[in-house]
């Protein structure tokens, strides 16, 4: 409804462009001045949050998380708030997902992997994972010079789509993940009206580029959707290796 009716309002101008206008006049036939997009301030220094941003984590606590784990869902984040600005999962605590729900989002996260990968290869370094809505998940893992299967490593949408690159950093150094994230669409009788999509910067190299999810994340089997609420947490997954996280943030769209 919006782009029709900036369509109508352009209308009237564009046939006003006569042959023997200027080049000048022609041109502002098709200039739109309305609307006027609103002014954020961006972050001043790299990785810092714009001024609309919804903090979920800035180093200090992690009060916007709760337990994701069963037995003790909705209590207090059980993951270790460090003492240099980021937490760290805690293996065998559980997942932890944030205390609100949301939508479409701009998520930003850093993330790094121990510096230590003795005896560890494959999807056993540094796993962990970001689930849009509890639900579809970007694998986090330390793929730097670790092998493993393309459609479960660093920057893949798990077991559904391989990334179109491999940019990660060596272990103990900081990650970035920017992810544009849009929520699947259900009918009222719960069949899907439109899929999701995510589209995955990785350290700022496109990995994902408006990628249509398939389904849920599963580990075994063909992923699917099954209808949900509009607005759900956003999960970060404890795979019992000891991934750290800081400067967490994003932009309801």
């Amino acid at each position: 409804m919006k782009d029709f009716l900036i369509l109508l309002l352009l209308a009237p101008i564009v046939a006003i462009a006569q042959p023997g206008q200027t080049p000048y006049e022609q041109s502002r036939a098709t200039e739109v001045y309305s609307p006027v997009p609103a002014y954020v301030a961006p972050g001043w220094q790299l990785g810092q949050p714009p001024a609309d941003a919804v903090v979920l984590f800035d180093g200090t606590s992690m009060d916007h998380f709760e337990s994701a784990k069963a037995e003790t869902e909705g209590q207090a984040s059980p993951w270790t708030l460090t003492d240099h600005g980021s937490m760290m999962v805690k293996p065998g605590a559980g997942d932890i997902r944030t205390k609100q729900g949301f939508q479409d989002v701009q998520l930003h996260l850093e993330w790094k992997s121990p510096i230590d990968t003795t005896g560890l290869e494959g999807q056993a370094r540094a796993n962990s994972g970001v689930f849009f809505q509890g639900l579809y998940e970007v694998q986090i893992l330390d793929n730097y010079q670790n092998p493993t299967y393309t459609n479960g490593q660093a920057g893949s949408i798990y077991k559904q789509h391989v990334p179109l690159a491999n940019p990660i950093r060596p272990p103990g150094e900081w990650n970035a993940y920017d992810i544009l994230f849009t929520a699947p669409r259900f009918n009222a009788d719960g069949s899907l009206k439109s899929p999701g999509y995510l589209t995955v910067l990785f350290n700022g190299v496109v990995v994902q580029h408006h990628a249509e999810i398939e389904g849920e994340t599963v580990w075994i089997g063909a992923p699917k959707y099954t209808a949900h609420a509009d607005k759900l947490p956003i999960k970060l997954q404890d795979h019992g290796n000891l991934v750290q996280y800081r400067n967490i943030w994003l932009r309801e769209l």
